[in-house]
């Protein structure tokens, strides 16, 4: 799906940062040859002149309602007030309408919450923000939740929920991904300045942040010089010689480091730079294979499938150019 609308339901109180994010994602950037969207911010419960408070003192004005959303192709909530306070019921039913109409529903860190309280999520897979899971949890017995990662799908893709804070910034990249492909995902990261993927299996809670630039300890460097290196047969003993450590230390440090294991995040690299090579280049199947780091197409094609639901050719003719 190329979704044509997007509205974001805004409500009182709501957090500055957690509107912004599916604003900045989602805004309108037909000028520089983007895909553009009709980004819609639709107040969620009864505002007085079109007003709604923030949590920070200042106030925002929409002219929009929940009738507005009713027609949108993904509703997002980008986040909720209080986890112990239940949603206002006209929310939810907007939610259960959206879901049960096709258009894919988001909910960003305790937005999760709106949609379990709506009881889309019954049955289904579901992340929220750490420190709320146990409430969650207990609150929302019926909803498998996933606690340790960033993003989640479920529901062929159709209930879309994300850890806390910057998650909903990877959340929503991913979302333009899925739509779009990694170029275009990658394209609006740089302009935000932030990370351009992160896997949605990475922990939500890391220890110790990655140092983007050059100069950082010896681990950020390694995990730079690996990335411009994934066609080389990289394994937790190799990389762990390189900066000279002992495996058990290596091992931890790296996922206090990058919040997973070396597996994971070495499947995660190629994987990425397997869709970039898929939909900038002309290169045979084979050949990304080996230059990403797999050995072979058959190797790609398994790691391929099993990520995204298809397979490197079907990816390229869908992504390719676009």
């Amino acid at each position: 799906m190329q979704p044509k609308e997007i509205a974001v339901l805004a409500f009182n109180d709501i957090s500055p940062f957690h509107l912004s994010v599916p604003c900045l994602v989602f805004e309108d950037r037909a000028w520089t040859g983007l895909p553009s969207y009709r980004l819609r911010i639709c107040a969620a419960e009864p505002t007085v002149g079109g007003t709604l408070r923030t949590n920070v003192g200042f106030a925002i004005q929409t002219e929009l309602t929940l009738a507005d959303a009713a027609h949108a192709d993904v509703v997002i909530v980008p986040s909720w007030r209080d986890p112990k306070e239940a949603p206002p019921e006209p929310m939810l039913e907007a939610v259960r309408s959206a879901h049960a109409r096709g258009a894919t529903v988001v909910g960003l860190c305790l937005g999760a919450f709106v949609l379990a309280e709506a009881g889309v999520l019954d049955g289904r897979q579901a992340t929220t923000h750490w420190n709320s899971v146990e409430m969650f949890a207990k609150r929302y017995p019926r909803v498998t939740l996933v606690p340790d990662v960033l993003y989640l799908d479920a529901d062929d893709g159709r209930l879309v929920t994300s850890a806390g804070t910057a998650a909903g910034l990877d959340c929503c990249l991913h979302l333009v991904r899925r739509w779009y492909g990694a170029e275009v995902a990658n394209h609006i990261a740089r302009r935000l300045v932030v990370a351009p993927h992160r896997q949605g299996g990475q922990a939500q809670y890391i220890e110790q942040p990655l140092h983007d630039g050059r100069g950082g300890d010896r681990l950020s460097d390694l995990l730079n010089w690996t990335v411009a290196n994934l066609s080389e047969p990289h394994c937790l003993n190799t990389l762990a010689e390189r900066v000279a450590m002992s495996r058990r230390n290596f091992t931890r440090r790296f996922r206090e480091l990058t919040g997973t294991t070396v597996g994971q995040w070495l499947l995660g690299q190629r994987l990425a730079y397997a869709q970039r090579m898929l939909e900038t280049t002309q290169q045979p199947i084979e050949d990304i294979a080996q230059h990403v780091g797999f050995g072979s197409a058959v190797s790609l094609r398994q790691h391929f499938n099993r990520a995204y639901q298809t397979s490197p050719s079907a990816y390229r003719a869908l992504f390719a150019q676009r």
